[in-house]
């Protein structure tokens, strides 16, 4: 199923062309001034609370839209922030996979490069990624970890299962905070 473009969404407002501010911007500019804090992401979960209970068939729906939409906008490889910042959950059958593609035994790949975080998750060992280059691209792209594979969690129609998530999310991924934004702006429609 193709998505369709929310008609007024707060993400068609900004639309990423010479003299305009990008999707990065506006979010790098709402990070770096503290606008994303614990004060936005309860805000923020108030809301998709909301919505989950007012409009629970569709709320997935339109999380696949918006998501469809925001990464029109952005490019993963201009930012990489997710890369920098947070450790990947990683489990056996990514490190098996990973560690055939690094010619290592995995064991070997779980000394070198994976922890365990305080939730007791098995993580990469440290951010920024290790298998992160300089152009922002992934040294294991093909065999990344399917945490990495399905991030930032907005296109899986399990959307309204992530709330919280999502919220924390928006301050690592100017897509999610972008998701979120248009979110706001279709509860305020209603």
């Amino acid at each position: 199923m193709k998505p369709t473009k929310p008609r007024l969404g707060y993400v068609s407002q900004h639309p990423v062309k010479q003299g305009f501010v990008s999707y990065y911007q506006i979010w790098r500019e709402k990070l770096d001034a503290g606008k994303l804090g614990k004060k936005y992401q309860q805000e923020t979960i108030k809301l998709l609370n909301g919505l989950q209970k007012s409009h629970n068939k569709k709320l997935n729906e339109q999380a696949n839209e918006l998501h469809a939409l925001a990464f029109e906008q952005i490019d993963c490889l201009n930012c990489a922030n997710c890369c920098k910042s947070i450790p990947a959950r990683i489990n056996d059958t990514d490190i098996n996979r990973i560690a055939k593609k690094l010619r290592m035994k995995p064991d070997e790949f779980r000394v070198a490069f994976t922890c365990r975080d305080e939730d007791g998750d098995m993580v990469i060992n440290r951010s920024p990624c290790p298998f992160l280059e300089v152009d922002n691209t992934c040294r294991i792209y093909e065999v990344r970890p399917k945490a990495c594979r399905e991030y930032p969690h907005t296109d899986q129609f399990t959307f309204r299962s992530n709330i919280s998530l999502h919220a924390v999310n928006a301050v690592y991924c100017p897509a999610v905070y972008h998701i979120l934004e248009n979110f706001k702006q279709l509860r305020l429609k209603e």
